[in-house]
């Protein structure tokens, strides 16, 4: 027989399958020999109290069933027929990447273009921004293949259940090379060392299946005619005919403002803007789990999420960190942006998260009203830190405590993973006082939940800027083509419709699946 039960056993117990199939026994006070397999399907740490535990849920074969299939459905992708139709998505994150796969699915031909470089050669320009200094804007932490997510921690948690099945692109990673962890953890993580493997099996999924991805080919113009998207036009001048998915990511400004030139309706966003506050690992550990010596042999580094609401705005952690760095996340030679990122072992001294407000249009005076308002309030903040900094990739920085008293921090700084190096800054006064005075007064709150947090060992290094998309091109709930521009399909992060890596490779899939079905009506249609 199978059968499906929940566990709570100690961390040591559940990283060993013999001692878990032990603990299963006792319960069900059976022998150990009685279980023939067993497969844990979810797990996650409670550590609400000083004695933390871990919650499994497990399915055991015992009986006449000897053995447990996988839960996971592995997907053959089938070479595409020669005269498939021809669909264009531009962009190579996840969004664009995943719209690909189901794209081959459905027997569409997809033609991937990205601005950037592939994941490897991104490797060495990632390097470059802190070996010399010089940044190139076409490849980055934003841009290139994997797109933002490929280089900013592969964290795959998402309250998303809601737009698509999440369980489906989980299993793609597995499938494509990500551990089988994923498919378990309650907040499953890849990493960045080994995000690049999978995207590039993902790439080569595509390319075996007669797919195209075209890498250092910017998209310069959308060809619309009659309130019709035909295609695109690259840097080059090379044309590329068919529906187009547009997938650029959160931070492809020139983009937004090909479209505003064109008349093509799209409208400001809310967003959150912040910095990035980096506590060491060790003290996140002690105050997670509730012991003064920290995480022990057998837990993961600790994590945290806070939200709290400051005088009618939300003010919460994003993407935390546990045992990362923080990267330098500009786009732009003449910005200073940061972004977090953990390697799939998170075994850095330092713990950070983006603490960040939400901004919505019309909340920082001075700012011109109008689609790019918000963008246009990223660019100034980047701008500004940048400034402070020399024009250098030196970060601005600032002790939490002292920032919550509103004082500049004296003598030298706590270290930090901050490769390009930090220097003291006002960053209270260097961030509107929208933004300052409820970080300020959110920290008190984060501190009130969990005493400790608040501490003149932890950093806030700036600006953290880059959390969503500022502009959000409007489409119809139906169809999810663009509301006035037919076979023009706004997917993704960049299009304001997602926020991570899954959610955004479910929105690719659905622009996909929302284009096949209406070329599977018209032909139907036509047949009738």
């Amino acid at each position: 027989m199978i059968e499906e039960l929940t566990l709570r056993v100690s961390p040591e117990t559940a990283i060993n399958a013999n001692d878990i199939k032990k603990s299963i026994a006792k319960l069900k006070g059976w022998k150990e020999e009685t279980i023939l397999d067993m497969r844990v399907l979810r797990r996650s740490i409670d550590a609400r109290q000083k004695d933390v535990k871990i919650n499994l849920l497990v399915k055991i074969a015992y009986g006449d069933d000897s053995k447990i299939q996988p839960e996971y459905k592995h997907i053959v992708f089938q070479p595409l027929a020669k005269d498939a139709p021809v669909l264009i998505i531009v962009g190579a994150g996840p969004a664009g990447l995943f719209a690909a796969l189901k794209a081959i699915e459905l027997g569409i031909k997809p033609i991937v273009i990205e601005r950037g470089r592939d994941v490897d050669t991104r490797r060495v320009d990632i390097a470059s921004i802190t070996k010399t200094g010089k940044l190139d804007p076409d490849s980055n932490y934003c841009f290139g293949e994997g797109g933002a997510g490929a280089f900013s921690d592969g964290k795959l948690f998402t309250r998303s259940k809601k737009r698509g099945n999440v369980s489906s692109i989980l299993q793609l990673l597995h499938q494509h090379g990500a551990n089988e962890s994923i498919l378990i953890d309650s907040h499953p993580h890849i990493g960045s060392d080994r995000l690049p493997v999978i995207i590039k099996n993902i790439r080569n999924t595509i390319i075996n299946c007669g797919g195209e991805v075209l890498f250092n080919t910017r998209v310069n113009k959308l060809l619309i005619e009659d309130k019709e998207a035909i295609g695109i036009q690259t840097s080059d001048g090379k044309v590329y005919k068919g529906p187009v998915i547009l997938a650029t990511g959160h931070s492809a400004r020139d983009i937004y403002r090909e479209l505003d030139a064109k008349g093509v309706k799209i409208e400001p966003k809310s967003l959150a803007m912040g910095v990035r506050l980096e506590h060491p690992q060790s003290l996140i550990d002690q105050l997670q789990y509730h012991n003064k010596k920290g995480r022990g042999k057998y837990l993961p580094a600790a994590e945290y999420n806070f939200v709290t609401q400051i005088n009618g705005r939300g003010v919460y952690s994003f993407c935390m960190c546990p045992g990362g760095v923080i990267v330098p996340s500009m786009s732009s030679p003449e910005e200073s942006v940061v972004n977090g990122m953990s390697a799939s072992a998170r075994a850095s001294q330092w713990a950070n998260s983006g603490m960040v407000v939400e901004v919505r249009p019309g909340d920082i005076k001075g700012l011109k009203e109008g689609p790019l308002e918000m963008l246009e309030l990223q660019e100034m903040l980047e701008k500004k830190f940048y400034e402070e900094s020399g024009e250098t990739y030196n970060a601005p920085a600032q002790r939490m405590t002292d920032f919550v008293k509103g004082i500049a921090s004296e003598g030298q700084l706590p270290r930090s993973s901050y490769p390009n190096g930090i220097h003291n800054a006002r960053i209270d006064k260097l961030l509107p006082e929208e933004i300052s005075n409820r970080l300020q007064q959110g920290f008190k709150v984060f501190d009130s939940k969990c005493k400790g947090f608040l501490t003149d060992q932890a950093l806030l290094i700036g600006l953290e800027s880059r959390t969503s998309s500022p502009v959000r091109i409007p489409r119809d709930k139906d169809t999810l083509e663009h509301i006035e521009i037919k076979n023009l399909y706004p997917a993704g992060e960049g299009a304001g419709y997602a926020g991570g890596i899954v959610s955004a490779a479910i929105d690719g899939q659905r622009c996909v699946e929302a284009y096949f079905n209406k070329i599977k009506n018209k032909n139907n249609g036509n047949n009738n």
